[in-house]
């Protein structure tokens, strides 16, 4: 079962701790394992921004480093004005380690939580050889 609530107030509690020195919008980010782990990220800059890191795959990297393959659920939260989504690169990431039907919680700096899933917002990701989930 999905904290929603935990999950979002965790993303937004690692806004905080963003490195963003050059755009000023922070992200939080807080990954629900399939085991119930929480791993938890932030986006950090840097002034090559090709070496940049995103909060989502600050979290991915975190829970692959301590073994945790398998994703059921991610919050992120961000300075946007609406809902803060994935951007593109973060949606192929997430796609790697979760199925389809993974939620998304995306919050904006209003603070009002919109549900997604990976599908409807990457519904065609790259994979070299189809995966099994069942």
């Amino acid at each position: 079962m999905v904290d929603k609530d935990r999950l979002v107030a965790q993303a937004r509690g690692m806004q905080e701790m963003a490195y963003v020195p050059y755009s000023n919008f922070r992200v939080g980010a807080a990954l629900l394992t399939e085991e119930g782990k929480i791993f938890t990220g932030c986006n950090v800059e840097n002034s090559a921004y090709g070496v940049c890191i995103c909060a989502e795959q600050t979290a991915v990297v975190k829970a692959v480093s301590e073994g945790s393959k398998s994703f059921v659920a991610v919050a992120v939260a961000g300075d946007s004005d609406g809902p803060c989504l994935p951007c593109g690169a973060c949606r192929q990431v997430l796609s790697e380690f979760a199925k389809p039907d993974m939620v998304l919680y995306c919050v904006g700096k209003d603070g009002e939580v919109k549900n997604f899933t990976l599908g409807e917002i990457l519904a065609y990701s790259f994979h070299l050889e189809e995966k099994n989930f069942d």
